[in-house]
Parts: C-alpha cells; sequence; structure tokens
C-alpha cells in the first residue's frame, strides 16, 4: 500500500508517465471523489492519483467535493498529499511556466463544505493552522525543483480564490496589499481539511499567467494553456527528482 498521493489540478487529468495497476472507484460518507482512484507506479514508486476537476476536467473549483476528495486518499492509506495547482502570479519571482512552493495561505471562498468536524462530536475540534503546508514535505518539492534545475520559488502565498471567474484587477491589487503572491481556486478547504485528517500536505504550484491587472493583455485560455503545457514539463522533472527522495 503507497502512502503518497498526487492531487492534479488544470493540466494534470492524466499523468503520462504513471504506469497504471488499478483503478478504483470508491464511496466515502461524504459523497463520491472527483474521479476513480487511479493506483500506479510513478518512476519507479508506488502512488495514488486522484484528478480534483474529474477525469475529463468537468467539475468547477466551488464545485469540487473536497471532503470526499480527501477522505478518499485517507482510507487508501496515504499519508502524504503533494497538489498540483495551476496559479495566476503577482510575484516576478514566480514567472509564468515557472513553480513555486508556497509556504502560506489565506482563504477567500465561501460556501465550500470545509470541514470534517461538524456532526456527532464529543468536543468541538480546532486544529493549529499556523503553518498550512508541511515544511518537511515542502523542502523534499524544493530540494526536487532544485536538483531538476527548473525555474521555481521556494515560498509564497497562495490566495484561495472562489472561481469559476477570474479576478478583477482591484481583487488582486487587494490579495496583493494582503501579502499574496499568488492565486488560485483549489487550495482551500484542501490543505485543512488533510490537516484535520493529519495528513502531510504540500502544494506545488505552476505558474500560468500574470495575474489581472499585472499587465495589459487580456488573459485568454490560449495563454493559460501554452503555459501550463510548459509548466507541466517542468512538473514532470521535478517528480522524477521527488519520487527518489519519498
Amino acid at each position: 500500500m503507497t502512502n503518497i498521493a498526487i492531487i492534479g489540478g488544470t493540466g494534470l487529468a492524466k499523468l503520462a508517465e504513471l504506469e497504471i495497476i488499478k483503478q478504483e472507484e470508491i464511496d466515502t460518507p461524504f459523497g463520491k471523489p472527483s474521479a476513480s482512484l487511479t493506483y500506479g507506479k510513478l518512476f519507479g514508486r508506488d502512488v495514488i492519483f486522484l484528478p480534483r476537476h474529474g477525469g475529463n476536467h468537468t467539475i468547477p473549483p466551488h464545485m469540487i467535493n473536497y471532503r470526499a476528495n480527501i477522505h478518499a486518499l485517507k482510507d487508501a492509506g496515504a499519508e502524504k498529499i503533494i497538489a498540483i495547482a495551476a496559479c495566476g502570479t503577482m510575484d516576478d519571482a514566480f514567472a509564468p511556466t515557472s513553480l513555486a512552493i508556497p509556504d502560506q495561505i489565506i482563504d477567500y471562498t465561501w460556501g465550500r463544505k470545509h470541514t470534517f468536524f461538524e456532526d456527532g462530536l464529543a468536543d468541538v475540534t480546532h486544529i493549529d493552522f499556523t503553518n498550512p503546508y508541511d515544511e518537511k514535505l515542502r523542502q523534499a518539492l524544493i530540494k526536487s525543483c532544485r536538483q531538476a534545475n527548473v525555474q521555481f520559488s521556494g515560498y509564497g502565498t497562495y490566495a484561495a480564490a472562489q472561481g469559476p471567474r477570474l479576478e478583477t484587477a482591484a481583487e488582486i491589487k487587494r490579495m496583493e496589499g494582503d501579502g499574496c503572491t499568488m492565486v488560485g481556486m483549489t487550495g482551500m478547504p484542501e490543505a485543512a481539511l488533510a490537516r484535520e485528517l493529519s495528513m502531510a500536505y504540500a502544494c506545488c504550484a505552476v505558474s500560468v499567467n500574470w495575474a489581472a491587472g499585472k499587465t495589459e493583455a487580456e488573459i485568454t485560455m490560449e495563454d493559460i494553456i501554452h503555459c501550463l503545457g510548459e509548466g507541466m514539463t517542468n512538473i514532470r522533472g521535478m517528480f522524477e527528482e521527488l519520487m527518489v527522495m519519498l
């Protein structure tokens, strides 16, 4: 049984290098996850893969059943989660096509089922979320990026936006004022749910566009897809190094 799970985001509904052993459709007390769990070997290491937007990328960020996804991975034996996320960037050190390993997160989402601790509790439960990402796993990602010789930033504050629309220039300016360096739509409640189940969780973000208002150019899906293609090459290089370390 593997203890490593990979959650794929936009542009990573499938892992080309994954040698698939089996796929398992499962249910959880919180409903069905985004897709079947895929078990296989990635660069020789056993992993579980789950695309958070579904196998055909049809589930928008605000409709993802985050609780089912995390619960399913926990039940499958995963102890570590590497979350891949496409992001807009506000930071020159995280230019389009490059990677970043964020160390903080700010949650701007609303209305999402964001905790397992709701019903049937013996007592109200709180988690320490001072540092939302597991530092040991974060450092492994940083070392992997360095050894793969890909352009990356080893820090950053992830702004978790509601989506599915992109942000306004004023919203990005506000997020920058709050200290954010990148913006995505799936970082929360995913990170907090993993912490609630005592799973090590770290994010590897790929920059796919300059955030709204950072340039005069319109943000287009064509440009995002182009940057995703180059960024995923960097992701693959990172994974090849990471699988040796974990």
